[in-house]
Order: structure tokens, then C-alpha cells, then sequence
């Protein structure tokens, strides 16, 4: 049985294009596995990522190291639809698959087999969750739709994505039944934005989770990132499927600036009051932890600007922030601005980093001493680690404990990274 190795760079929607490619390529006679290639495999597939330059720099890097060991190489994600002739340059030899088109990877592999070149990249907007997806681990990624309505000026993303195209309700039920009846107890809902899921079906993520929640199971359902800029059309329906047990109280709201200025300049449809207005509001009706991403030195971000970044972040104080460096992505309006300097951009990312750094630890040290439902997801040489209810990652220490268990535990430290915690009966 001819074997395919497929290697994955970035987010959960990247992984789970991986696992559809993986499911039909099974289903045509291939042994798949996934993870870095370390020398055996008849084709090699990489899934490739473009939201930060760093991370594009990298891949292109490992991808001309594939290229010279004779290996038939397939490259599909986010980099090789929106550049593909960054792929061609340092991979001439490398077949291309974009994104829409996942479905047709093993059309690839055939032309692959045959020692011919392939390059899948038309648009059409397709159901590709329908085609499978190969969930068998105790967290399952389902992706619910591609693509997305905004214009950020920032984001390079959304080249390779495309316009908004929601997957069917009916698919999405099905892919999540199969996963639970495999032993998934977490599932994450994925896609560019999850907050603009259904608005292209006349529907919204709202209405999809008060259907999720009925698939019969033990299983804790993960809401991915929701862009503000929607939760107007169905914020009420919203927060009313959250109070389902099956649903972690977690929202992810990605603010990106403290400044109404800069969020007009990013093209982000929503003000920062508005955003605050929904935090407080989440806060008040739930019992809720918040995440939430800034960007730092924005071409436009004056010293006044991200210092209301940094006043936004010390009044909400949100369980998690994802602090990120802007870089000019070479396909985002963004880039053709005047920069700031680096080193500008680098202070700026280690003040709100560490200031950061230090609410997280003080807001969590508040919660030392209480009882958390554990879902066990991961192990490794000296704990077990799981989420609990506000999906906060707890390394746990017992007895009796084993992946895909729940379990009580007591939250007895904190850490920069984690709160630690012992097995209670």
C-alpha cells in the first residue's frame, strides 16, 4: 500500500483540511500518516500557512529541502494558493493543490504517480466536509466554513480563502456524530471566522450550536474565533446556546486594537465601546472566559493609539491575549503603507506582552483553592493536562487518569502557562 505523509502548518482549519485530504485518500487505497516527514513515504503532501511572514519563511524553507530528495511532493494551504509562485521558485518540481480544492488530492497523487505536474488552483465553492474527514482522536476538528466577509487590511488570509462559504448544517452534524461515536470528547468548531458561519445560508453559528448540542454523547463543543463584527445578528440566540453544559464557556473576540482610529484604518467593522459592550455583556449573562488577539505597530499606530491599546487590555482584563507583531503581508493593502520602524514594533510587543503576561497570572491566582471539571486531552512524561469548563488548560496530578476522561480537580497553583491541579474523588 503506497504511503502519504502530510505535514501541517497553522491553524485548526489547516489541520482539519489535512484529516479530508487524509479520509479520501484512505478511502482511495493510501496509508496516511501525519506529522513531519523523517524519510519514509512514497508522496509527501504539505499544508502550508501565510499569515505571518516568520512562519511563511520557514515552510518555504522546509519545502526546498523536500524538493531535493526525489520525492513526489504535493503542496496545498493557504501559501501555495495565494503564492504559488513562492513555491514554484524554491519547489519547481512540487505539484499545487489550493485550498477550495482539497477534495481533488488524490487527482493530484495520481498525476504525482505518473511523474507528471499538477496545478489544481480554479474556485468553486464546494461542501469538501461532505467528502470526509478523519477524526479518530480524543479532539475532533471540524471545519464549518472557509473563507470569510471582512477586508482587513492586514490579512493575507483571506486571498487564500476566499469569499464566505458556509458547509452544510447536515454535513457538519454528520462529521461530529462520526467523530463522537469514535471517542472525540472535544470538538472544535474551525473555520477563518465562525462568526460569519450560516450569513451566506441564512442561517448563523447560533442556530448551528443549538443543533450541536442535541448529537447524543459526552462531549464538550469548542466555538472558534468570533469576529465582533457579526455578533450583533445573533447575540442573544448566541449566549443562550452557550448555556448548554456541552458548550465551553469560552469566546474568542479578537479586538486587534485599543484605538477606534486604527480599527477604522485596519477596515474592522466594529468600535472598541462595541466590543467592550459585548465582553461586559458575556461576562454578565455567563459565567465566561474571554480570549482576544491585538496587533502591535499597525503602519498607523501612534504612541497615543497603543496606549489605549494597552488601557483596554488592563479594564477587560481577558483570560487570554494573543499579542502579535504587524508584518506587511505582501497581498494585504496593509503593506503599502508607510512601516514603522522594527524596533518600534519590537518595544511596543514586550510591553503589552509583559503587561499581559502579568494580568493573566493575577487574574488566575484569584481562582486557586476552586473545583474544576477536567476533560484530559494530552500527556506527557510527568502530568496529564486538560481544559475545564472556561476551557483553561489545568496539568493535572493523580491517580487514574487517562486521555478522553473527565475528572474533578482542584486547582492548587498557578503558572505563567497553566493552572496546576490534584485529582479530587
Amino acid at each position: 500500500m503506497p504511503k502519504v505523509v502530510i505535514e501541517t502548518y497553522g491553524c485548526t482549519l489547516n489541520q482539519a483540511d489535512s484529516r479530508i485530504m487524509g479520509s479520501i485518500l484512505k478511502e482511495n487505497g493510501y496509508e496516511v500518516e501525519y506529522g513531519r516527514y523523517e524519510g519514509e513515504g512514497d508522496y509527501l503532501i504539505v499544508n502550508t500557512c501565510t499569515v505571518k511572514s516568520p512562519t511563511e519563511n520557514k515552510i518555504l524553507y522546509r519545502l526546498g529541502k523536500l524538493g531535493k530528495l526525489g520525492k513526489r511532493l504535493i503542496v496545498a494551504g493557504c501559501l501555495a494558493t495565494a503564492s504559488p509562485e513562492k513555491v514554484m521558485k524554491v519547489a519547481p518540481q512540487a505539484s499545487i493543490v489550493s485550498t477550495s480544492n482539497v477534495h481533488k488530492i488524490a487527482e493530484a497523487i495520481k498525476f504525482a504517480s505518473d511523474n507528471k505536474q499538477v496545478i489544481i488552483n480554479s474556485y468553486k465553492k464546494v461542501d469538501k466536509l461532505a467528502y470526509g474527514i478523519d477524526n479518530n482522536s480524543v479532539i475532533a476538528r471540524i471545519p464549518i466554513s472557509e473563507g470569510c466577509l471582512s477586508s482587513c487590511t492586514f490579512c493575507e488570509t483571506r486571498f487564500a480563502r476566499g469569499p464566505l462559504n458556509s458547509f452544510s448544517e447536515e454535513v457538519i452534524l454528520k462529521a461530529i456524530e462520526n467523530a463522537v461515536a469514535k471517542g472525540a470528547k472535544e470538538v472544535e468548531l474551525t473555520s477563518q471566522d465562525t462568526g460569519a458561519y450560516g450569513l451566506d445560508r441564512k442561517t448563523n453559528i447560533a442556530e448551528l450550536l443549538n443543533k450541536i448540542v442535541y448529537i447524543e454523547g459526552e462531549f464538550r463543543i469548542r466555538v472558534g474565533m468570533l469576529n465582533p463584527e457579526h455578533l450583533h445578528r445573533y447575540f442573544d440566540d448566541l449566549i443562550e446556546a452557550y448555556k448548554s453544559e456541552k458548550v465551553y464557556k469560552f469566546f474568542h473576540l479578537p479586538v486587534q486594537s485599543g484605538s477606534n482610529k486604527v480599527l477604522r484604518e485596519m477596515q474592522r467593522r466594529y468600535t472598541v465601546e462595541e466590543f467592550l459592550n459585548y465582553a461586559n455583556e458575556i461576562r454578565k449573562r455567563l459565567s465566561a472566559s474571554i480570549a482576544t488577539d491585538i496587533i502591535v505597530g499597525y503602519p498607523t499606530e501612534s504612541v497615543e493609539d497603543f496606549d489605549k491599546t494597552i488601557e483596554l487590555v488592563k479594564e477587560l482584563k481577558p483570560e487570554v491575549v494573543n499579542v502579535s507583531k504587524f508584518g506587511a503581508r505582501p497581498h494585504a493593502p496593509a503593506s503599502r503603507l508607510p512601516q514603522l520602524p522594527e524596533n518600534v514594533i519590537k518595544e511596543r510587543s514586550v510591553i503589552l506582552s509583559r503587561i499581559v503576561r502579568e494580568l493573566e497570572f493575577s487574574e488566575r491566582e484569584k481562582h486557586i483553592g476552586e473545583v474544576r471539571k477536567v476533560l484530559i486531552t494530552e500527556k506527557n512524561e510527568r502530568s496529564f493536562a486538560g481544559r475545564d469548563e472556561f476551557y483553561n488548560e489545568i496539568a493535572v496530578f493523580g491517580d487514574g487518569l487517562d486521555i478522553g476522561k473527565f475528572v474533578n480537580a482542584k486547582i492548587s497553583a498557578n503558572s505563567f502557562a497553566c493552572f496546576i491541579g490534584n485529582i479530587i474523588s
